[in-house]
């Protein structure tokens, strides 16, 4: 007999514990106000987390 190898689609397993809406780029974002200066660019920063799958993105103006 033969090996049988099972294939599964590697996307459903990746986000299998987030909301739809954030599959799909529909995130609730909320500021984060711990850090609101980065040392780095010198620049005063916003940080968003999304509420319901914790994803982070950095704003710098």
């Amino acid at each position: 007999m033969s090996n049988v190898v099972s294939f599964k689609k590697a996307k459903q397993q990746r986000n299998k514990g987030q909301s739809p809406l954030c599959r799909e780029g529909f995130h609730k974002w909320q500021v984060v106000t711990a850090n609101q200066f980065d040392v780095k660019q010198g620049k005063l920063v916003t940080a968003y987390r999304c509420e319901r799958c914790g994803k982070q993105k950095i704003e710098a103006r």
